[in-house]
């Protein structure tokens, strides 16, 4: 009767076998995960020595393959293939991939890349992870989630069998408090902008446009991101109609090698969308459009060589018209959370996400929105918790009175 084959990642008697002075080998049967059995060895100066550098080696052992991946691969190689994947198959936007390209390079290999993989357990990823989010929420998350997907092509390709990142724990998601701006608060933002914009002996350079403060404007009167209001062409404005109205249908996106340019949709199918716009922005962009010179994407903000205005050059110029005003807390986004608070407090949660371009209220409602939690009164149900007044206090002499009457 045949002899019963090792069951899968399984190995057989070790065998130890003298091959010189100090120089001991220990061979064993090993049964891969691809069915096959093979002889595996190790080497050591004692016999005990080999016998543990072969159980170590059975231990860490995957089944051979053609691949370039195996638990011997290094992570930052393995980051390399799997940017190369993503990027092959086309299914994820370059934007998201160039993201993927940065936490790879200033989070990930720094940290983890001279790791093996078959070193990369959850205990390790976990501790790197929550290193990362004590000053860098955001690029803990990120990482996360690039480790997540690079760790399951090591498992596709066989040299893993688990994901580590599964077993590693939540990151804390640190609560931030959603702040619009005030009305008088509105006006100083303008204030800001004017200063910045008067020449002085002290500065250096082109002289400041109009462009900041009309993409401010327009910020306020849309609700749009900043990317969406530089992706803007004279196309997708009609001011022939009674009440104008702005189409939001792209965003300006940065790639790797290519630099910044129009992204013919918006960051989300719901981005897509027609806002009308208020007077104070019909009025601006008809005094811009009669000064407008042509260029070669009909951008509404160009730069001056004609291109499109970048999202970071807006914010490197709000950055310094803010400086030493008391704002250096408002931002691009600042903006989008006064519009949304505004129309949520005029009309509702609903409107206010659609002008924002979002597919659902709660988004807008959790991350734009500044509303208090206002309790139900009951004041009238609480009095009860009151106690009885004692006799003599005001309140007991009326109760009297009121009863005798």
């Amino acid at each position: 009767m045949a002899r019963p084959p090792l069951p899968i990642g399984t190995w057989g008697a070790i065998r130890t076998e003298k091959l010189g002075p100090n120089r001991y080998c220990a061979r064993a049967r090993y049964r891969d995960h691809d069915g096959k059995t093979r002889d595996v060895e190790a080497t050591d100066t004692t016999g005990p020595a080999a016998i543990r550098a072969l159980k170590i080696k059975l231990r860490d052992r995957v089944a051979p393959n053609d691949d370039e991946i195996t638990r011997e691969t290094h992570i930052s190689t393995l980051a390399a293939l799997w940017l190369e994947e993503i990027a092959a198959e086309e299914r994820i936007s370059p934007q998201s991939i160039s993201r993927y390209e940065i936490s790879v390079r200033v989070s990930i290999v720094p940290a983890l890349g001279n790791l093996r993989i078959r070193e990369a357990n959850a205990g390790r990823l976990d501790k790197f992870l929550r290193k990362v989010a004590e000053d860098r929420p955001s690029a803990a998350k990120s990482a996360k989630v690039v480790l997540g997907q690079m760790f399951a092509l090591a498992v596709r390709r066989g040299a893993l069998t688990t994901n580590p990142i599964r077993d590693t724990g939540q990151l804390r998601k640190p609560r931030k408090k959603v702040v619009a701006l005030e009305m008088e608060q509105l006006d100083d933002v303008r204030s800001a902008i004017r200063q910045w914009q008067q020449p002085t002996p002290s500065k250096s350079g082109p002289r400041p446009t109009s462009d900041l403060a009309d993409i401010i404007d327009l910020l306020l009167a849309t609700g749009a991101r900043i990317g969406e209001i530089l992706a803007l062409r004279w196309e997708d404005l009609d001011l022939a109609v009674e009440h104008p109205v702005l189409t939001i249908s792209g965003t300006i996106i940065y790639i790797k090698g290519k630099g910044f340019f129009r992204q013919e949709w918006t960051k989300t199918d719901a981005g897509y969308r027609s806002v009308v716009l208020p007077k104070f922005a019909v009025a601006m962009l008809m005094t811009r459009k009669l000064n407008a010179a042509d260029n070669p994407n009909d951008a509404i903000f160009p730069s001056r060589r004609g291109t499109w205005l970048s999202p970071p050059n807006v914010r490197r110029q709000w950055r310094a018209a803010r400086a030493d005003t008391g704002l250096e807390w408002v931002t691009p986004h600042t903006f989008r959370k006064t519009v949304a608070t505004l129309i949520d407090k005029e009309a509702n949660t609903d409107s206010a996400a659609a002008q924002l371009g979002h597919k659902t209220k709660e988004t807008t409602k959790k991350h734009y929105i500044v509303k208090p939690a206002i309790a139900p009164d009951s004041s009238n149900i609480l009095e009860q918790l009151g106690g009885r007044p004692e006799p003599g206090d005001p309140e007991h002499r009326h109760q009297g009175q009121s009863r005798t009457a």
